[in-house]
């Protein structure tokens, strides 16, 4: 099966993101974003985008883009600022946790970007982001350089098409482009310690579904079913949410 990576140019229309002697971050969110998605589609993956023009989309707006198209990963293209021009410099990657398949990614590609030029500011927990948060897959948001760094921006303007080398590298090293069949499941609960987890997963098991408990740090997942369409899994969804569980369509 050939994974789906939704692309995701932040930013866009109202939302000029940061600006630095007239360079608009969304501007460079958006160049970057067609350029990995163009080479990724090349190459053989499906490619969707939360933008390809000078649109703007709140950030759960494009989580659920991402979430409705059923997509298996989620790529975000950003800059970085400081309070000070030419004060900090250095690529990024943030994900909603470590040790994660997202934050595997973000590793790969960093490892491409710092062998470019930029300085390696890591791959950091930023669980706090909409889009890191909302999104059903594995999300990376991307901080490529500090757009009032002169010379992250010469690296990028530049060494352009080198840059969007290094992150398809990064990104066709960390997922394969044939993959696995997808299966969906239902979360009906999220908590910080394994017993109340286990509980719950005793409780569904005894009413006859089909029931794991996976780690998410800090948390414990309880998931139902899995389903083998995006289909079957929402009608689990609405059987659940009619016995009175919180539910969350998510991949297994």
């Amino acid at each position: 099966m050939t994974p789906t990576i939704m692309i995701d140019s932040g930013h866009g229309g109202m939302d000029n993101g940061a600006v630095y002697r007239g360079r608009r971050e969304k501007d460079d969110n958006l160049k970057v974003g067609l350029a990995v998605g163009e080479q990724l589609e090349n190459a053989g993956y499906n490619v969707l985008y939360t933008r390809t023009t000078d649109v703007y989309d709140t950030p759960l707006q494009k989580a659920q883009k991402a979430n409705n198209a059923g997509a298996d990963y989620f790529i975000s293209f950003h800059r970085n600022s400081g309070e000070v021009p030419n004060t900090y410099h250095g690529a990024q990657a943030l994900v909603y946790s470590d040790n994660t398949r997202a934050s595997q990614i973000g590793e790969a590609i960093m490892n491409q970007l710092v062998q470019l030029g930029f300085q390696d500011l890591g791959v950091v927990e930023r669980p706090g982001l909409v889009v890191l948060r909302r999104t059903n897959m594995p999300a990376v948001l991307l901080e490529l350089g500090f757009i009032n760094n002169d010379e992250d921006n010469r690296i990028f303007d530049e060494q352009f098409d080198e840059m969007v080398d290094a992150i398809v590298r990064g990104i066709e090293q960390s997922i394969p482009l044939t993959t696995a069949p997808k299966q969906y499941g239902v979360q009906v609960g999220l908590f910080r310690y394994q017993s109340n987890a286990a509980y719950l997963q005793e409780e569904l098991q005894d009413m006859g579904y089909t029931v794991l408990v996976r780690r998410e740090e800090p948390y414990y997942a309880v998931v139902v079913g899995r389903e083998p369409t995006l289909e079957d899994a929402v009608n689990l969804q609405s059987q659940l949410r009619q016995q009175g569980y919180d539910t969350l369509v998510v991949n297994v």
